[in-house]
């Protein structure tokens, strides 16, 4: 079997399922974008990327629609990162961190529907389902499934003030129907609930 048969069987076998070919993935690196491994590397033929992300080993952004996946510019998707499209729309911003560890995104049911800001940060065993609205700078941090939440914006993890960051969940569990605004943090140990509601200078003293 030859190189290019290879080539060919694989590449068959990506737009049978409507993923970009192994030479159409390579060729986001001519917007900027850095592929590591495109052989490992699954991005559906209708999926919206911008420039400068960085795209692990392993990694996949599927959708089964045009414009219902659309990632902008700077993001980092680390190996384990899955992005699924499937009936709501996910639109993701600038300059977020997915992973390291396992995040999966999926919009799998009819009124799902996924707004992510920019410079986020999902590290951990996460998952997250429904309909989500995730502000600039928010954090979900651990193991953490997660379903209808509605997270402030504010700064990165990086601002130098801990309460004028971006909403985090963190900790270990299942978060479903939660709001939190700018600078505000639950902590779960197995559930999540506003009782255990803090705003982040509580962990990060330091940073008031």
């Amino acid at each position: 079997m030859t190189r290019d048969t290879v080539f060919e069987m694989l590449d068959r076998t990506r737009l049978d399922r409507k993923y970009r070919t192994i030479a159409q993935t390579m060729a986001l690196a001519d917007q900027g974008n850095v592929i590591f491994d495109p052989f490992s590397t699954l991005i559906s033929v209708d999926a919206v990327v911008g420039t400068d992300n960085v795209f692990y080993p392993n990694t996949m952004l599927s959708t089964a629609a045009p414009d219902r996946l659309r990632v902008g510019n700077g993001n980092v998707f680390y190996t384990g990162t899955t992005i699924t499209a499937t009936d709501g729309p996910i639109h993701i911003g600038n300059d977020n961190i997915f992973g390291q560890g396992t995040v999966a995104i999926t919009t799998n049911r009819a009124d799902a529907d996924i707004l992510i800001g920019s410079q986020a940060r999902f590290r951990g065993c996460i998952e997250i389902g429904g309909r989500c609205h995730l502000g600039d700078g928010c954090q979900i941090l651990g193991q953490i499934s997660a379903v209808n939440l509605w997270l402030g914006a504010g700064g990165s993890f990086e601002h130098p003030i801990a309460d004028e960051r971006g909403a985090v969940l963190k900790g270990h569990g299942r978060a479903a129907n939660i709001r939190l605004e700018t600078g505000q943090v639950i902590a779960g140990n197995g559930s999540f609930a506003l009782s255990d509601l803090r705003m982040q200078s509580h962990y990060h003293p330091d940073a008031k």
